[in-house]
């Protein structure tokens, strides 16, 4: 077997890259930002466990469930699985030194015009 089939070939775009020039297709910017309020709450929550300094095995000793739950809980960033309830991230807030607070932001003039047009 010759070394030039096993050789890798390096990729022509990186991932944000690739990202960057979908964000050039209208339909795809537009499915990518009504992502984003489950993204943020998703990436809150991985930094809150990771400034605790916990894994998902202790945030799960903690409200009394196994790791795999957790693992599920920071991986629900998508419209097809169930989004947990507020008592659930009550308790996962809890579980990493938390509190939990939801707040209702009004639109601005430009979000709402983009909504509408």
């Amino acid at each position: 077997m010759s070394s030039e089939k096993n050789k890798r070939v390096p990729a022509l775009k990186t991932h944000d890259e690739m990202v960057a020039d979908w964000m050039n297709d209208p339909a795809f910017k537009a499915e990518y930002d009504s992502l984003e309020e489950e993204y943020q709450l998703l990436r809150e929550m991985l930094h809150a466990r990771k400034r605790a300094g916990l894994t998902q095995e202790d945030v799960a000793d903690r409200m009394g469930t196994k790791a795999p739950a957790i693992a599920r809980l920071e991986a629900s960033g998508s419209r097809d699985k169930h989004s947990p309830s507020v008592s659930t991230l009550r308790k996962y807030a809890h579980a990493v030194g938390c509190k939990l607070e939801i707040h209702l932001k009004p639109f601005s003039k430009k979000d709402l015009k983009e909504k509408h047009a």
